[in-house]
């Protein structure tokens, strides 16, 4: 499995990958006292480097709309975020059959303050009308998205999250789960049970904002 390497300047990111049931989490990094010259500095709101950072580049999702990327889908949400492309013979399936369940367990939160975003890695051939077949298929209900768009957009995306593959069977098998409120993000392995799986969710949806905190 290759390694994911992102950037984020806005946030403390906690990465947690979660295999086969147990889960790891990596302490956060010690944080330094703050100068009197630093203390003297404005700050950027998380928020506002999220968006810097995400960008607002436009996707199409299942249904043909249009949508922001952070500003529709990810502002003040709690994300669960995957690749996955609909003629998948291998793991795109049962990973997103996992997100099925967590749709289920997460009820009425879902499309209020948590969104599941499924980013096609074959955008060519992942046209909206293939991927609301494929969302049929998985009952996915309102707030979960099947997203693809241009080349160059999805590409961005999947660079700025760490998962942009040569080679469309190479994408990877892993969840990015993110709180844009607090800044929280963790990554667990896709293909764990279900149940493991909303426990980090869960953690990450609930995160009171202590981790963003400097």
């Amino acid at each position: 499995m290759k390694s994911i390497q992102y950037s984020y300047t806005w946030a403390l990111l906690t990465l947690v990958l979660l295999i086969a049931g147990s889960v790891q989490a990596q302490e956060p990094p010690a944080q330094q006292p703050a100068t009197p010259q630093t203390q003297q500095k404005p700050q950027q709101k998380p928020q506002e480097n999220a968006q810097k950072y995400f960008t607002d580049t436009v996707l199409v999702n299942q249904n043909g709309e249009r949508m922001h990327f952070y500003t529709d889908l990810m502002k003040d949400k709690t994300v669960i975020i995957d690749t996955f492309f609909a003629t998948c013979q291998a793991s795109c399936l049962p990973m997103n059959r996992n997100l099925a369940q967590i749709q289920e367990a997460l009820g009425d939160r879902l499309g209020k303050d948590v969104n599941i975003l499924s980013i096609s890695v074959d955008p060519g051939v992942d046209t909206p009308p293939l991927l609301k077949a494929y969302a049929k298929k998985l009952n996915a209900k309102p707030g979960w998205y099947f997203l693809t768009g241009d080349k160059e957009s999805i590409e961005l995306i999947l660079k700025k999250l760490g998962q942009f593959v040569d080679d469309k069977n190479d994408h990877l098998n892993i969840f990015l789960i993110g709180n844009d409120r607090t800044g929280l993000w963790k990554k667990a392995f896709g293909l764990a049970k279900s149940e493991e799986l909303m426990k980090v969710v869960e953690s990450v949806a609930n995160d009171p904002g202590t981790a963003a905190k400097p």
